[in-house]
């Protein structure tokens, strides 16, 4: 096996830190399973507030934080949460490279008390890597619940490193843990620390690979760690240890040769790279198991009943799926009703900001096609995306944290995952979809949860089928006017959050069949199984819920779009202003749009609206209103009865309605999407198909559905 050339060099050792924030601090990272309490300990510690997930595999990067003990300062670097440091998927990864390559200064691993066994897997692997390792023990109060006990004095004596009880949730916890890290850096290296003894073969075969190992690390990188790597043959962790440690692997390829002929004296004994993985997880599951016998007891009989129950009905084939809808229907419902009056609200009072900004530019003697650009353009449209988006995702993202928080998204992903299976692709992509409904450039990023590349292709090319947060107040306000009739108030809403579950419905439908046409297609390949813990159903913890969700998300997805709204309210403006033999460019290119928007069952003001909406899917709508009363810019929408009126008039029905609702649910992605595919995959290619998959997907059934209309005369 050849290494190939990295460019990383000497970068490996820092990994994603600042090195500011490194001087003269010790970094400890903060390892640990999915779901142990891992962030929850991160933002005890560092006052940071991370946002703490209740679903596997949130952590995707790793975040930062500053804190202080008695004795020193402390980087604490929370790492992805793994299962292992296999590296099967991107947080493994990331988190394996972080505890090799980071220059920890000594690793923090939590664990779940509840399922000890397990999560000593992980810790028994990072206790191969590095000299200094404190084992917290999380969740007491849960395992006590249970009926579960653990003695910690007997843990630590059998692990030869120091274990520490907490509740992360407790602001007790942050001064334990932090006498544990001032304690383990002061005493010497951790030399007496437990070593799992794998098989008989894999045993000789690093007892030979250790000298050359050794020599080789110079005391920079534990050498049976790296001999285990070496065995294994992952060449793009070992070209990043080549890199970490300058060369020395591949400088005079000693240790390289002789590891490979290990490997091929394993293969010859029938262990190939995947009975050699097999027999590294059964000693490690087996270490676990006999350093549990007589640590780990008691356990109340009955406890977890009522979760039980609860996951018959929410994962059962019977109300599951029934379920499911009737949570989205009713968190549409309550974004709805609760929306719409913060959202007059505060329209005008930006509005009536805006035109004391023109009267203040003015005033200064601002020339009236500057006032127009900056004021009338980049600041109207600005402050219609802030007032339409801002209310619905201020009630949305803490109704969807609250799922997430308690525990039920992971069985949304269990629901999920065999219908994912059938379509070529994995369960996992369940999650990243939902994540879709708040911003679809969120749920793209969110795919680096998934370990098959063609997989995360899958789920990257198709995120945009789920409508985003920014589509809802169009597609609402076409439901009450065209559809929802002559109802009014809570009966009106609850018909439009029925139907928007039924577009949702569409969209998910339209998921499915994209994600299989492409894995038959340009993604062939196998679908891949994955491990997803069901965590128990935990009560939310509200005011970090709140915060969370309107810090981490709302303001952040509202900065994102509102830093593309500015720029395309300017040339808005300009095209609606900028006349060429006596008619507006818009007016202009809406005429020249008119076939094709026509034969699509809508009209060319229409299909130039969506157009200039790529900036932002919020000002869709409002362009065609001030298209079509020529106007010099952005037109609120009003009175909904005023707005239907005025679409009547330009030719509009059900029919048109119909459309410009399906093209809204599947059409290319706003440029915030686009540019995250672009990131996330390196790639133009991909990114031009994820533009043209969805919106092949929408012209097609638009055309299906206005052809049918004319030929039945409706």
């Amino acid at each position: 096996m050849g290494l190939t050339k990295s460019s990383t060099g000497r970068r490996a050792a820092g990994d994603g830190m600042d090195s500011e924030l490194r001087q003269g601090r010790s970094v400890a990272a903060l390892a640990g399973n999915p779901n142990v309490g891992k962030s929850t300990l991160f933002n005890r510690l560092t006052n940071m507030n991370q946002h703490t997930g209740n679903w596997p595999g949130k952590t995707v990067t790793s975040a930062q934080g500053l804190c202080r003990s008695e004795e020193r300062e402390y980087l604490m670097v929370d790492i992805p949460g793994s299962y292992s440091l296999l590296a099967h998927s991107a947080e493994e990864e990331v988190a394996r490279d972080f505890l090799c390559f980071g220059g920890a200064d000594a690793v923090l691993l939590v664990c779940d008390a509840g399922c000890l066994e397990r999560n000593l897997n992980l810790a028994l692997q990072t206790m191969e890597l590095s000299h200094r390792v404190l084992v917290c023990v999380n969740l007491l109060d849960e395992a006590g619940r249970k009926g579960i006990t653990v003695d910690l004095e007997e843990l630590s004596r059998r692990l030869g490193v120091p274990v520490i009880g907490i509740v992360a949730r407790e602001r007790s916890s942050r001064a334990e843990v932090l006498r544990a890290m001032d304690a383990l850096l002061d005493a010497p290296e951790q030399e007496g620390a437990y070593r799992v003894r794998y098989s008989a073969p894999v045993e000789e075969a690093l007892a030979r690979l250790l000298p050359l190992a050794e020599a080789a690390a110079e005391g920079r990188m534990e050498p049976r760690f790296l001999c285990l790597r070496l065995l294994e043959g992952d060449e793009a962790f070992l070209n990043r240890a080549d890199a970490f440690l300058e060369g020395a692997l591949s400088r005079d390829g000693a240790l390289l040769r002789a590891a490979e002929q290990e490997r091929q004296a394993l293969e010859a004994r029938g262990i190939d790279r995947d009975g050699f993985e097999d027999l590294l997880a059964a000693g490690l599951v087996m270490a676990a198991e006999e350093l549990c016998h007589g640590v780990v007891s008691g356990s109340r009989e009955g406890y977890g009943s009522r979760d039980r129950q609860i996951d018959r009905l929410v994962t059962g084939r019977r109300f599951g799926y029934p379920l499911m809808l009737a949570l989205l229907a009713l968190i549409f419902y309550l974004t709805i009703a609760g929306a719409n009056l913060p959202s007059d609200w505060l329209m005008a009072r930006l509005f009536r900001l805006q035109e004391l900004l023109a009267a203040w530019a003015l005033r200064l003697g601002f020339p009236l096609w500057l006032k127009g650009l900056l004021i009338d353009g980049a600041f109207r449209v600005l402050a219609w995306v802030v007032s339409v988006m801002l209310p619905p995702m201020a009630i949305f993202f803490p109704l969807f944290t609250l799922l997430e928080d308690a525990g039920y998204l992971p069985r949304i992903a269990y629901n999920l995952d065999r219908p994912f299976q059938r379509c070529g692709a994995c369960g996992k992509q369940a999650l990243t979809m939902a994540m879709g409904f708040g911003c679809n450039a969120a749920g793209v990023v969110g795919c680096r949860i998934i370990g098959s590349e063609r997989e995360r292709l899958l789920a990257q090319l198709t995120n945009a089928f789920v409508p985003c947060n920014g589509r809802f107040p169009g597609l609402i306000a076409l439901l009450t006017m065209f559809f929802v009739g002559a109802a009014s108030g809570a009966l009106s809403t609850l018909l439009s959050a029925l139907l928007l579950t039924g577009l949702i419905l569409l969209g998910t439908a339209a998921t499915f069949a994209a994600t299989r046409f492409l894995s038959a297609t340009v993604l062939k390949g196998t679908p891949s199984s994955f491990i997803l813990e069901l965590p128990p159903y935990r009560r939310p913890q509200l005011l970090r819920v709140l915060l969370r969700s309107v810090l981490d998300r709302t303001l952040f997805v509202l900065g994102r779009a509102a830093a593309v709204a500015a720029p395309a309210g300017a040339l808005l403006w300009l095209l609606a202003n900028l006349s060429l033999g006596g008619e507006s460019l818009l007016a202009q290119l809406s005429a020249l749009l008119d076939p094709l928007g026509r034969f699509l069952g809508m009209d060319g003001v229409i299909l130039l609206a969506f157009i200039l909406g790529f900036p932002a899917n919020e000002i869709v709508l409002p362009i065609v209103l001030m298209a079509y009363t020529a106007q010099g810019s952005l037109a609120p929408l009003g009175e909904l009865a005023q707005v239907k009126a005025l679409l009547a008039q330009n030719g509009w029905t059900w029919v048109t309605a119909l459309c410009v609702m399906l093209f809204s649910l599947m059409h290319w992605p706003c440029s915030t999407t686009l540019l995250t595919v672009r990131k996330e995959t390196g790639s133009w290619r991909w990114t031009a198909v994820a533009a043209l998959l969805p919106t092949a997907a929408g012209a097609l059934l638009c055309a299906l559905v206005a052809s049918a209309a004319r030929l039945l005369g409706l």
